[in-house]
C-alpha cells in the first residue's frame, strides 16, 4: 500500500475497477457493463473461478421471478428473518436486509444477462423454510461461474486474466486513485478508476490470518481456493478500515477423506444421519453443515461416516460433486446393519440401535421430519471436518461502501462477497446455507449502482446521481 500519490499519472484510467473475477466481481461486472458503464476486472487466474467454482453454485433468493413460478410461497421478509434466525439475532442486520431485498433483483437480472436459473427440488438445507436454492441445470459452481463469464464477455466486460492486484495507491484522505498490477512477465502497470470494488477474497487460504482469527480451524483441511490469501484484510489494515465478523467462517462436516472431496448435506436432510467410529450419532445435524465441521473434528480420530440409503444416493447421485467423491471411491455400500458396521468398524448393536432411534424423533428447526427409517442396502462415505471460506473482511455499509475503523466512510472504496464482512454473525454455527454466494451475487449487485454512482452516472434501473 503506498501513501498519498507521487507518481506519475496511471497508464490507463477507468469510471470502476474491480477486483475479483469470483462471482461476485462478474455479477458486478456484467450489471455495469449492461448499463453501458466501462469497467475492467482485475483476476489472478487465467479463468475466473474463486470459492464459487468449488461449490455447488446454489444461490438463495425470496421473490424471484424462477421461485413465483415454480408457485413457490416465500418472501423477503421470510427470508431475512431465516438468515438472522441461523445466527441467532448476530447478523449485521443492515446487510441480511440489503442482500435480502437484493438477491431477486439479481438473480433476475442474470436471467436477462442470459443465465438459465432453475429451482433445486427434493429436500431443504438446513435454516431454509422455503425452496429458494437458484440453480443452473448442471447443478455445479464451476457451471455457474462459466455462465457469469459468458455473460460478462457478451455484455463487453472486459476481464484481464492472470493479473495480479499488488497495491492500491491513494491520495492521502483515503480515496483511491489506482491499482498497481503484475502481469505474468514480472511487469506492472498502474490502473486509476474513479471507484474500487475489492470483491477478490476471504482469508481461508492464509495460515496466519486462520490461526490469528479461526482457531478452532487452525489445523483443519482447507477445501477453498488459494487465492484467499487475505489481500482484502491486508489492505484495509493498511488504509485504516474497519473489520468485522471476523470469527465467521463456513465450515463443511462432509469432507471425503481421504479422497480430499465434498459430499453433498442433502444425503442427510433426505433421511441420512451422521455417526463417529463407535456407530453413535454425535449432534443435531438439522443445525447445518457449516458448525458440522467443529462436531466431526471432535470425534474420536476426527472422522465421521455419512450413513444413507437408495432413496437419499438418488437424490444426488446427478450432482456434479458427489459424482467426484464417488469416482474418487468415497462411496461404500453395505447389504445390511451388519455388514455396515464392520465397514465403519464398530459394533452392530450400536450401530442398529443408533439407525432406530433417529428415526424417531428427529427434527428439523421449522418442527418438520428430519430422518426416517433407512432401507438396506446402505451406503457410507467417510468425512472429516473442513475450512471452505471465511465470512468475515472488511466493515461496509447497505451499499458496500468500506467503513474506517472509526466509522466514517471511504470515499470511493466498495467491498462486497468474500472481502467484506457477510451475514453470518461471528461463528461458525450461524451459517445459513448460501450466505456465501447470497454476499456475492446481491453484494456484486448493489456495488455495481454504488460504483456507478461515485463515478457519476446511474443504472438503468437506478437513480441519476
Amino acid at each position: 500500500m503506498n501513501g498519498p500519490d507521487a507518481q506519475p499519472a496511471p497508464e490507463l484510467s477507468l469510471p470502476v475497477l474491480i477486483i475479483g473475477g469470483g462471482a461476485c466481481g462478474l455479477t458486478a461486472a456484467i450489471r455495469l457493463a449492461r448499463s453501458g458503464v466501462e469497467c475492467v476486472v482485475i483476476e489472478r487466474d487465467a479463468v475466473p473461478a474463486g470459492s464459487t467454482a468449488l461449490s455447488s453454485g446454489f444461490i438463495p433468493a425470496a421473490g424471484t421471478r424462477v421461485q413465483r413460478a415454480a408457485g413457490v410461497a416465500d418472501s423477503v421478509d421470510d427470508f431475512a428473518a431465516d438468515i438472522l434466525a441461523k445466527s441467532g439475532g448476530a447478523a449485521a442486520a443492515h446487510l441480511v436486509q440489503a442482500y435480502a431485498r437484493a438477491a431477486p433483483a439479481a438473480i433476475d437480472a442474470l436471467e436477462q444477462a442470459g443465465l438459465r436459473f432453475e429451482l433445486l427440488d427434493g429436500f431443504l438445507y438446513p435454516g431454509h423454510r422455503a425452496r429458494r436454492m437458484h440453480t443452473l441445470r448442471q447443478r455445479s459452481g464451476q457451471a455457474l461461474m462459466a455462465a457469469l463469464g459468458q455473460a460478462a464477455a457478451d455484455a463487453g466486460a472486459l476481464v484481464l486474466t492472470r493479473t495480479l492486484a499488488r497495491e492500491l495507491r491513494h491520495d492521502g484522505q483515503g480515496r483511491i486513485t489506482a491499482v498497481i498490477c503484475e502481469r505474468p512477465d514480472g511487469t506492472r502497470e498502474s490502473i486509476g478508476c474513479d471507484a474500487l470494488i475489492l470483491a477478490c477474497n476471504g482469508f481461508g487460504g492464509n495460515a496466519a490470518m486462520v490461526r490469528e482469527h479461526l482457531p478452532a480451524m487452525a489445523d483443519a483441511v482447507y477445501g477453498g481456493h488459494a487465492g484467499n490469501d487475505g489481500s482484502a484484510v491486508r489492505w484495509g489494515r493498511e488504509l485504516g478500515a474497519g473489520l468485522a465478523d471476523m470469527g465467521a467462517y463456513q465450515g463443511h462436516g462432509s469432507w471425503a477423506t481421504p479422497q480430499g472431496a465434498l459430499v453433498s448435506w442433502a444425503v442427510i436432510m433426505d433421511g441420512g444421519v451422521q455417526v463417529n467410529r463407535l456407530g453413535r450419532r454425535f449432534h443435531d445435524e438439522t443445525q447445518g453443515y457449516s458448525e458440522a465441521a467443529v462436531r466431526v473434528l471432535a470425534q474420536p480420530d476426527g472422522v465421521a461416516w455419512n450413513v444413507f440409503d437408495d432413496q437419499a444416493l438418488a437424490l444426488v447421485r446427478d450432482f456434479p460433486d458427489f459424482q467426484a467423491a464417488r469416482a474418487a471411491g468415497a462411496l461404500r455400500s453395505a447389504d445390511d446393519v451388519p455388514a455396515l458396521a464392520a465397514l465403519i468398524g464398530c459394533d452392530a448393536r450400536a450401530l442398529a440401535d443408533t439407525l432406530r432411534s433417529v428415526a424417531r424423533d428427529a427434527r428439523d428447526v421449522h418442527g418438520r421430519r428430519f430422518t426416517r427409517a433407512l432401507s438396506a442396502p446402505y451406503h457410507a462415505v467417510k468425512v472429516t471436518g473442513a475450512l471452505f471460506h471465511t465470512q468475515g473482511g472488511l466493515d461496509i455499509d447497505a451499499r458496500c461502501r468500506v467503513r474506517r475503523a472509526d466509522g466514517g466512510l471511504f470515499p470511493n472504496l466498495l467491498a462486497a462477497g468474500g472481502a467484506a464482512r457477510g451475514v453470518s454473525g461471528n461463528d461458525v454455527a450461524g451459517y445459513l446455507s448460501g450466505n456465501g454466494l447470497l454476499s456475492a451475487i446481491a453484494g456484486g449487485h448493489i456495488a455495481a449502482a454504488t460504483a456507478a454512482g461515485i463515478a457519476g452516472t446511474a443504472l438503468a434501473d437506478e437513480p441519476t446521481p
